[in-house]
């Protein structure tokens, strides 16, 4: 093991801690609060931001969209350079919080935004952001990233950098009593195949980071056996704290890690509009299976500390399938509308975007991508 773990990121964790946010932004800082559709508006968090807000110069962006669009954010930094916003609060899921990322980056810089998003700029310096976090799945409110959508050109791109993390992020479980059935199982469909990305892959020497992340994956597990208690409070606290330690980097510090379901995921996004969490959830399976001699040792271990169950690394892909479809995630390509150029499309934009070599040995190549795809689509 070899790593340098940093995370910034204070958590304000429990109910009523929007109030908290008072502790972490000077009255003398002039605020962007940013959220989405107004879903905030039904579910009491506004009126608590406004609340907390109180005594302070704010203004508010709504409408950052699932999968946030680079068309919309610069809309967002327009506002922020011509207002000269101080500190921008992200209100909301992933999307939101990861749209903010991009505009506390793209509101000091120069030129196109989206240069941080191609990979031909890093990030120099960035606003303050805040994070109130509504909808648990991507962790993004305690980590450095941000997955951006053009929709000009169907790509979903990533960025990173220590500049973007929040400096607070509340997480206040009771604020997901609206949240539909679809988004609570996408958010443990994420939670989930984020551990998986960072240890599904060889064995290593760590006992802790392997631990701890069977630990998560069997919390997910056991929500999903429990679906039926999706409403309560003691069921929405747990997902919640689970998808942040899930993503806030440090069961990948200093182990292999795969992403490759999510970089193929996103191209899925990026063309199909699949939710996040429905594209990793019918790339997954097949992947494994197509990678199955690379990934079996940890399957097996993975079959015996998270699923107790036999000695067979094969059941344990259709343990992790009858998992998502349990809470009503479809585990094929072929449950949504798409069309018949579907492998033509997500390998020629993976080739474009230099990602041929994908997962932690690199020998996640087209071929294999297209194949992974087919498995998918077939019914």
């Amino acid at each position: 093991m070899n790593y340098t773990y940093f995370n910034p990121t204070a958590i304000e964790f429990g109910s009523g801690k929007i109030s908290s946010i008072v502790n972490y932004i000077d009255k003398k800082l002039k605020v962007l609060v940013v959220y989405g559709g107004g879903s905030i508006k039904k579910n009491g968090v506004y009126d608590q931001v406004k609340t907390a807000l109180e005594g302070y110069t704010w203004l508010e962006f709504s409408g950052v969209e699932p999968n946030p669009s680079l068309e919309t954010l610069n809309k967002a930094v327009k506002i922020i350079k011509d207002e000269k916003i101080d500190f921008v609060l992200a209100v909301g899921g992933g999307s939101v919080i990861d749209g903010s990322k991009y505009l506390v980056a793209a509101a000091l810089y120069d030129g196109d935004g989206w240069d941080f998003l191609d990979g031909s700029k890093q990030v120099q310096k960035a606003l303050p952001l805040g994070a109130i976090l509504t909808l648990p799945a991507t962790g993004s409110e305690s980590n450095a990233t941000a997955v951006i959508s053009k929709k000009s050109t169907n790509e979903k791109r990533y960025f990173g950098s220590p500049l973007v993390y929040p400096k607070f992020a509340v997480l206040d479980p009771s604020v997901m009593i609206t949240l539909d059935d679809r988004q609570l199982a996408n958010g443990l469909v994420d939670a989930f195949v984020h551990t998986c990305e960072q240890y599904l892959t060889y064995p290593n020497s760590s006992l802790l980071h392997d631990g701890y992340s069977q630990t998560i994956l069997k919390g997910l597990h056991n929500l999903s056996l429990n679906w039926e208690n999706r409403r309560t409070a003691l069921w929405q606290e747990n997902l919640m704290l689970l998808a942040n330690q899930a993503l806030n980097g440090f069961i990948g510090s200093g182990v292999p890690q795969d992403w490759a379901t999510h970089m193929i995921g996103h191209e899925i996004t990026a063309f199909y509009g699949l939710d996040h969490a429905q594209s990793l959830a019918v790339v997954q399976p097949y992947l494994l299976r197509v990678m199955i001699e690379d990934k079996k040792e940890k399957l097996l271990q993975m079959g015996k500390e998270v699923f107790n169950m036999p000695q067979n690394y094969e059941i344990v892909i259709e343990a992790i399938e009858f998992m998502y479809q349990s809470i009503g995630v479809p585990t094929k390509l072929s449950a949504y509308k798409t069309d018949n150029k579907v492998i033509q499309n997500i390998t020629k934009a993976l080739e474009t975007h230099g990602m041929t070599a994908l997962g932690e040995k690199g020998n996640i190549t087209l071929d294999k991508v297209a194949k992974i795809l087919e498995m998918s689509i077939k019914n």
